[in-house]
Formats: structure tokens, sequence, C-alpha cells
């Protein structure tokens, strides 16, 4: 290819320091553009990349006996409306209607699709088990689109789904798959890490995340170096604290003027925040339930409400914090509120730990006054005791007790045992043995192609620009011309013998001066450079360096270039 016939041009570096280096990098690099929040364009750069990726996929998804289908990304609603998801989810599912007024959907996954596919294809316990797979467009309204390519409203995914009759032969299939992440990540050159995570809006009885660990990431990890302790926090566990023993005490009203918050409360009274009850009011919604639900959760005082156990807890699709008038509603007074006096007016979620805690400090649910000495069980009832706190940096592992800590990451992968909620709901089942009718056991395994492009920007790059892996590369080679004139017919022959050896090169013909030329090359990041300029031809030959090199490797001769970068293609790929 050459570079004054490829479309987008590179730009020049911002003034501010940009949020994500490597996808700053992508933007000036010219391998992607925002169309939208969210919605981006792959110019031809990194539509190459991307292809890159999914070429290693589809290998490796077919190594372990995957068939590639195609699946449409407009699907009727009604399809979802038989899975429960039509209500279920949230405004992040895109609903529209076409010109008859029938309703459909964007989709974000395609579960509903394969079941139903299934429902018809499949009639035998011999035609299973049986893994699918795709590489297609999904659209999810995300209301937060944020850091590039690393979450958007339009992406690519490779989704994959295993039929089977049991469940040991789910474990089986969604194992394969898990070793395929494995080598796919390793062949990416992309460090991951599996972490047990919340089956979501999903469903089904078990799931992982493979996540790239980087500052720049939205999920917090929570890892113990001790016993290798790995789960995204939202479902991940500490070790209780010991219980308390002490008797109880009966309660007492405490002045407690400004006192809105648990660090203002534990000052005036000189006790530590372990000492109070924390109260966070929310509502949840369920497409089962119909109606809003009002949830008072009850946490101790030096803990952290994580959301998604809490919703799991209720059986939640969706939280939101309660408005004031909603808290006055309950019985309760924002600031210096207790679960006290709320019976039946609100769901209490009490921690397991505030159970063992006795003769805690609460709100009087009156301005300006706390309550001492109060107690679950006596002073107020628990409607459901349930772990609802967030394990924190140098909480004792629930495993071997040492102390955890947290890490950001990026998820670049997930699979689900889903089970039989999809078959079943689409009717898809199969004869067993004895002709009993059984339903298909799933699952579910996707990797996001650009997330995956972005991940691997931002661990590949230095302070000039990007810095990719020779399985990923746009072109293997960039070739510089410098010198016009005086090298002309001498960079054709290296351009031309490089691709009789093919070898993807990319050949910078622009005619620009040397600074600019370099300062391309490293800003697109391919793994080799040749410049042939009259210094090099007077030297003897091509110059050549590798991108990563601080030096340039030497000068090889005109007639050796071809081989010798195709020796040096085969040692970075080996190495």
């Amino acid at each position: 290819m050459r570079m004054s016939q490829l479309f987008g041009s590179t730009l020049r570096a911002g003034k501010s320091a940009p949020e994500v280096v490597g996808h700053e990098f992508l933007l000036r690099g010219a391998y992607v553009r925002q169309v939208s929040a969210g919605i981006f364009a792959f110019l031809p750069l990194g539509l190459r990349v991307a292809r890159n990726i999914e070429s290693i996929l589809r290998e490796e998804m077919e190594a372990i006996g995957a068939s590639e289908l195609s699946m449409p990304v407009v699907l009727p609603a009604e399809l979802w409306r038989k899975s429960g998801r039509y209500d279920s989810v949230g405004p992040e599912l895109a609903r529209l209607t076409d010109r008859r007024d029938r309703d459909l959907v964007l989709a974000m996954t395609h579960e509903e699709v394969v079941a139903s596919l299934a429902a018809a294809e499949v009639q035998s316990w011999r035609q299973l088990p049986r893994l699918v797979y795709q590489l297609q467009t999904k659209f999810r309204d995300d209301p937060r689109p944020r850091a590039g390519l690393l979450r958007t409203r339009e992406f690519t995914m490779k989704d994959a789904y295993s039929l089977d009759r049991d469940d040991a032969g789910l474990v089986a299939q969604y194992e394969r798959v898990f070793d395929a992440y494995v080598r796919i990540y390793r062949r990416c050159g992309l460090p991951s890490l599996a972490v047990t995570a919340d089956v979501g809006m999903m469903g089904g009885s078990a799931a992982h995340e493979f996540m790239y660990l980087t500052p720049v990431g939205e999920d917090t990890i929570v890892l113990c170096d001790g016993c290798g302790y790995a789960q995204n926090r939202q479902v991940a566990r500490s070790a209780a604290p010991a219980p308390v023993t002490e008797g109880l005490q009966e309660t007492e009203r405490v002045e407690t003027p400004s006192t809105t918050t648990i660090e203002s409360l534990v000052a005036l009274l000189g006790i530590g925040p372990e000492r109070t009850a924390k109260v966070v009011f929310q509502v949840a919604t369920s497409a089962a339930a119909g109606s809003a639900l009002p949830v008072v959760a009850v946490v101790r005082g030096d803990k952290t409400v994580n959301e998604t156990k809490l919703s799991n807890a209720v059986g939640a699709t969706d939280l939101r914090p309660m408005t004031t008038e909603e808290i006055l509603a309950v019985g309760c007074v924002p600031g210096y509120a207790s679960p006290i006096g709320v019976g039946d007016r609100a769901t209490i979620v009490v921690d397991p730990i505030v159970v063992s805690s006795p003769n805690l400090v609460a709100g009087a649910n009156e301005e300006g006054w706390h309550l001492t000495g109060v107690n679950v069980g006596r002073d107020y009832e628990a409607d459901l005791v349930a772990d609802i706190t967030a394990a924190e940096d140098g909480d004792p592992c629930a495993v071997c007790g040492l102390p955890l800590r947290t890490e950001r990451g990026v998820e670049v992968g997930n699979i689900f045992q889903l089970g039989t909620k999809y078959s079943e709901a689409l009717g898809a089942s199969y004869l067993d043995e004895n002709g009993s009718e059984q339903p298909i056991v799933m699952g579910s395994y996707g990797i996001g192609v650009g997330r995956l492009l972005a991940c691997l920007a931002e661990e590949y790059h230095d302070d000039r620009g990007l810095c990719w892996p020779v399985s990923l590369a746009p072109f293997a080679v960039h070739l510089c011309s410098i010198g016009g004139e005086d090298v002309a017919g001498v960079d054709e022959d290296v351009y031309t013998a490089l691709r009789a050896g093919g070898i993807e090169v990319l050949f910078d013909d622009r005619g620009e001066r040397a600074g600019v030329q370099f300062a391309d090359a490293d800003l697109l990041g391919m793994p080799i450079r040749l410049t042939v300029s009259p210094r090099s031809l007077e030297a003897g030959g091509v110059e050549a360096k590798l991108r990563t090199a601080a030096a340039a490797v030497g000068v090889i001769g005109r007639d050796e270039v071809a081989g010798w970068a195709g020796d040096e293609l085969a040692r970075l790929r080996a190495s």
C-alpha cells in the first residue's frame, strides 16, 4: 500500500494530555475516527488490525469445533419478549418499529436467535453438542460511552453459543472455550486475567470475565497474591470480621447537630466507623415484580454497599437512589436515617456484618439526633440478610485470610453458563435416547473486537506512537523513501521485492522530508522500518530499524532486504 493512496491523514498531538493514550494514538494515526458519541469508523489501517484480530478469533474458535454463521442485527421484538428481556433490559436495548408498526430491536447479543434456530434445527440427542459463532455488529445504547473504543455503543463482537444435552456437556464446552480464550489473548500479546463475574442480564449459573489490568479500566478487580483469588468487585467477597462479643445495650438518644455523614458522626462521638450503621436508600425495579420496590440497605459504617450484590439479593434488574421525598415516605430522615420504624413501607436488607456487630450508632430519624445501642432483631427486623458489602483494599481474603488488593481493569471477554433459560423460553428442545423431550443447555461466549484492539493500543505504545506486535500490525514493514530523485527507482525496486516475498508493506512515497516520515512511522507503529536514502545507498543498501529498538539495526544490501525482512519477521513471530 502506498501512503499517497491511503485514505486518512495523520494528526498532530493535542495540547492537553489524553484520557487514554492508546486511543489518542489511534486517532492521530488515522486508525479510527469518531462519527458520534460511542460510534466510530475504522479507517483502512484500523480495519486491517481488526481483521488480523478476527483471523485469530476464527482460527481458535474453529480449532475447538465451532462453526461460523451470521445472524441479523435487526430482530423481531417477539424473540426478546419470549425470553423476558424486552421488558427487563433498560433503554440500552434499542427498540424501534418498522413501517408496518412491528416492534423490532437492534441486537446487543444473540441468545434468543440462537435458541430459536436451535428449536428449528435440533431434534435429536445425536445432533448435540454443537458450537456456533459469528463476527457481527452489535448495538448497545450505552448512556456513558467513554475512553474511545473501550466503551462504545456500536461494536463488532465475536459471539459464540454452545448447545448441549446436559450440564456436564455445557461445562466441558465452557472449559474448551475458556482455554481457547487464553490462547487468543496470548497470540494477540495481551496480558489477561480470568476472574469470576456476575451473570448480569445474561442470566445463568456461572460466568467468567477476562480482564486486561490497566488504570484506565472501569471495572475493579479484587485480587489476593497469597492464594490467587481473583474476582470482579461486583461479586468479590472478603472474610467477615470476627463477631463482637458484648451484651446488648439499651438505645439512647444522642444530640448530633450537623452530622449528616459517617465522617462527621464519628468525629463528634469519638468512635470508629465500625461502631456505626450506614443506611443506603434505593428503588429496585424488575420485570417480575412489575413495580418499583423501596429498599433500605444497612451496612456497617466502615463498609460500602455493593449495588450488584444488593440488586441480586432483591432480584432487581435496575437500582436507582431514592429521592428525598421517597426517603421521607418510608419514615426516614435523610442524614439521620435508620431502619427503625420503617416496617413494611420498604424491604430492609441487612449485611451479615451488621448482624454480628451489636450496639451500633444509627440515625434516630429525627434531624440532629442519633441513637446508640441499636441492634438488628431487637430494634428493627431484617426482611433479608445478605452479603451486600463491597470488598476493599486490605480486607482479609475469604479464602486464605491475607490482605486483598484491588486493580482497575477492562473486560476483554466474557463467558457464561446460561443453562436452559433461553432454550425453555424459545422452545429449543431435543429427544433423548429414551424419546423424552429435554431442553437444550446453552452457553454464551463473547469478545469485542474493537475493545480488544483498543487494549492492545494501550499495551503497545511508547511516547512516540504505537508499537504493534507483528501478528496484529496492519503492515509488517514501513518503507520510507527519502531523497526524491536521488533514490528514485531503488525505493520502487525494494517495494516490489518485499511484496514479491509475501511481505505486506506500507510505502511512504509522499515525498515528505525525513523528520515527517520518521515521525509518522513511529506513530503508526509497524514492526520494521526500512529507509532508502542517499546516505543508506552510499553505505551499501537500505537502513533497517525495529520499531521497539532505540537504534538502527544497520544497512542491509538491496538484494538482501526481502530475505532479511522475512527472517526478522519470523523471529519476531516466534519471540
